[in-house]
């Protein structure tokens, strides 16, 4: 099962480093996932202390009581993974942007990229760009 962020595109220009993280889960929330039932498209990822957490991430489990859907959640990753994500982010000024869940064998995983916020001017041209593209491949489909 996979769960694509689509939004991450949109609001961040990603760089090509990536990374791999488990998550800290418990078994409903593994079960929803699996099950495809996670949104992506509001989280973050941050570096605190020594430890990386994915903040506001929505994983609906059916039939829980008290259970609050975007809690954070504990990373897993490897220490000098840690302190390659948190140099790079401080250094550039980008933001850790989950991109993708996915499982792997019986585990869940989540891609990583660092990636700077897009303008709101710098979204209107990627929108523009795109519907242009959009039509000479309608034209040239046409003719």
């Amino acid at each position: 099962m996979s769960i694509i962020n689509k939004r991450a595109r949109y609001e961040y220009s990603l760089s090509e480093d990536r990374f791999e993280a488990g998550l800290s889960l418990s078994g409903a929330e593994a079960k929803a996932i699996r099950e495809g039932h996670a949104d992506l498209s509001q989280s973050v990822a941050r570096v605190m202390g020594s430890e990386v957490y994915l903040i506001n991430a929505n994983i609906p489990v059916a039939g829980a009581q008290n259970y609050v859907s975007t809690r954070t959640r504990k990373l897993l990753l490897h220490r000098s993974e840690i302190v390659a994500i948190s140099t790079k982010a401080k250094q550039q000024k980008l933001t850790l942007v989950p991109v993708k869940m996915y499982t792997k064998g019986r585990l869940v995983k989540l891609e990583l990229a660092l990636g700077k916020p897009k303008r709101k001017f710098e979204k209107r041209q990627q929108i523009k760009k795109r519907d242009i593209e959009r039509e000479l491949a309608a034209e040239l489909k046409a003719h």
